[in-house]
């Protein structure tokens, strides 16, 4: 069996019970980054051998996993931080574990997406979730796509680009209403909120840090 393990996305105590067994049971578990998932198998003592999968890992390394489940052996696929399938590699292992017949079990919990969202004091019965902008080629044009969306997006961003993409989201949706929240779970965990402009401001006057999710909230 596959099993989709989420892991906290930064404050270690954010894991479920059923996530642990299922990591200490597990024949394999296959890593993102397998120096970042040590941190959390090392606080709880989990001495199950990791498989390194990330998105840059070569056919043969996913036929290595599939031919372990074909074997008979459980492998638990995590991310960095977070569920599995939010901007990291898991959907190809999951496409071909599909298409080879085998089960395929979900254990839910953390993400940042939602995370932000239930924060962000903005609608969040009808969101649309964008992970990182393009850096450059497309990125003009969904911009102006998104003009005309009315649903609350969700974005991810890094500290070095979220002004850049502050100035974007003002010239091409207007001056909306926002949530930056950032170190989501973490000891500096914050949530600024107000227009697009007032946001700006704040992340001018301070250099920003950690990880952000940016909440926008639709036209009026």
């Amino acid at each position: 069996m596959l099993y989709i393990v989420s892991t906290p996305i930064g404050n270690l105590e954010d894991i479920t019970l059923r996530a642990l067994r299922t990591l200490k049971e597990v024949d394999y578990i296959a890593a993102e980054d397998t120096r970042q998932t040590q941190k959390i198998l090392n606080k709880y003592e989990i001495k199950t051998k990791t498989i390194s999968f990330h998105s840059y890992s070569s056919d043969e390394k996913l036929n290595r996993i599939i031919d372990l489940l074909n074997e008979g052996k459980n492998v638990a696929l995590v991310s960095d931080a977070g569920t599995p399938g939010i901007s990291d590699p898991a959907y190809s292992l999951v496409k071909r574990a599909i298409q080879e017949e085998i089960t395929i079990s979900p254990i839910p919990g953390p993400s940042s997406l939602l995370a932000a969202l239930v924060m962000s004091g903005l609608p969040m019965d009808k969101f649309l979730y964008l992970g990182f902008l393009p850096l450059k080629k497309g990125r003009q044009t969904l911009l102006k796509e998104l003009a005309e969306e009315k649903r609350t997006l969700v974005i991810f961003e890094s500290p070095h680009r979220i002004l850049k993409t502050l100035g974007n989201l003002k010239e091409y949706l207007g001056n909306r209403q926002i949530a930056v929240c950032r170190e989501i779970t973490k000891i500096y965990e914050e949530a600024v909120r107000g227009t697009i402009e007032e946001v700006t401001e704040e992340f001018t006057n301070k250099k920003p840090k950690g990880e952000f999710v940016l909440v926008v909230k639709g036209p009026k």
